[in-house]
């Protein structure tokens, strides 16, 4: 806790004191940052304990503004446990948003459909989650300041903050799909029989993100919701070679409604 409430220290210092709703961009995305009236920006690098973003397209700000009239915290990339970094490491900025005073989360990632029904570019709301990552940030000493040792997580994400993304959605005639999503090591992507697998274990998604921030969250009482844009299409009886390239062409595509999204629900809340 103490190098959690030196960095919040450091960020109210800079004048980052007001606000409610916290945004996590993934892989290529980064069009809400258009809508936003920056009052403050600051690299990774400078922020007190702090990881650093090692993945190219991922900028390494946290940029704190006015997007439709409420004050925002924006993570311009996410850190993950590929890069080497413990699952504590991944979750610090969620627990120091909390701190900071943020009642809504939104997280964003590029994701494989597992689910052929999905086509590339397609928006999906995630309902729950499989973790099938390694480890767990949780897992160690429990810092009562911050939640209980057991969370419960029969619902991981925020019913209500599902409500209003479904409603915006269909108002805005933005097509939002919803799926469960399985988390991975990576940085590899997966097998055809990984893929096999993960369709048999009811995973309509497959990423390599967003789950242990999901997880942190709902240990501090963190009101969350995420959601993934289909990056390419796993058929494991028709999987072409792919490259990260693509993924990013393809989430590029889709910014824009997800900006659209969030920033129209971040207005009615």
């Amino acid at each position: 806790m103490k190098l959690l409430h030196a960095t919040k220290q450091f960020l109210l210092d800079r004048g980052i004191t007001d606000a409610t709703i916290g945004i996590v961009l993934g892989t290529g995305l980064h069009k809400i940052l258009d809508s936003i009236e920056v009052l403050q920006s600051l690299p990774y690098r400078e922020i007190p304990n702090f990881p650093i973003s090692t993945v190219e397209f991922h900028k390494g700000n946290l940029v704190y503004g006015l997007l439709a009239g409420k004050h925002v915290l924006i993570m311009q990339g996410r850190f993950h446990y590929y890069e080497g970094y413990s699952m504590q490491q991944l979750v610090f900025p969620v627990r120091v948003m909390k701190l900071l005073g943020i009642k809504s989360l939104f997280l964003t990632n590029a994701a494989g459909g597992v689910n052929l029904n999905y086509k590339k570019g397609d928006l999906v709301l995630l309902d729950d989650h499989i973790n099938l990552q390694n480890g767990n940030p949780l897992i160690g000493h429990n810092e009562e300041e911050l939640g209980g040792r057991f969370p419960d997580m029969s619902q991981p994400y925020s019913p209500f903050l599902n409500q209003c993304l479904k409603d915006k959605a269909a108002s805005l005639a933005i097509e939002l799909k919803t799926g469960v999503y399985a988390a991975v090591n990576g940085p590899n992507l997966e097998t055809r029989a990984e893929y096999r697998y993960l369709k048999t274990i009811g995973a309509d998604l497959v990423g390599m993100s967003t789950v242990p921030e999901v997880i942190a969250a709902n240990h501090c009482q963190l009101a969350c919701a995420a959601i993934s844009i289909v990056t390419d299409e796993c058929d494991p009886e028709n999987l072409a070679p792919l490259n990260i390239a693509e993924i990013i062409k393809v989430a590029a595509k889709a910014d824009e409604k997800v900006a659209i999204l969030l920033k129209e629900t971040i207005a009615f809340l």
